[in-house]
């Protein structure tokens, strides 16, 4: 299946390019990217915007996972992308639910979606002795 990222990445990275954004992690790697004379603001996880660039940024990247979302929807319906996730979040051994409750709220799973769709992914854990 899938990841959200396979539908985003090369919308997103465009978006970045276009609007002047990049990613740095130090003061050197921001004196080697930033241009004189642009005034920066750090948009969390190391992401660098112009300042006249971020309402534009944060709204593409809104308006590109929703779309991403959108399109994962359909290609393989909630019921799919509910087990994906508790399985890439090996739910049956951290039983942590809390971040894939989080993501799957992003595609309009409400908790009796979840907690059927944890149901159903516990007991094939059970029946393939994968604890």
């Amino acid at each position: 299946m899938n990841t959200l990222n396979h539908y985003t990445d090369k919308l997103t990275t465009e978006l970045f390019n276009n609007a002047g954004a990049f990613f740095a992690f130090g003061q050197k790697q921001f004196d080697e990217k930033k241009q004189d004379g642009i005034t920066y603001v750090s948009m969390g996880a190391g992401l660098i915007c112009p300042k006249d660039k971020a309402k534009e940024v944060l709204e593409g990247v809104d308006n590109i996972t929703a779309d991403g979302i959108k399109a994962r929807l359909e290609e393989y319906g909630v019921e799919k992308i509910i087990q994906y996730e508790l399985a890439n979040h090996e739910s049956h051994f951290s039983f942590d639910h809390v971040t894939v409750r989080a993501i799957l709220s992003d595609y309009g799973v409400t908790d009796e979606m979840f907690d059927e769709g944890l149901k159903i992914y516990m007991d094939y854990c059970n029946e393939n002795d994968m604890f």
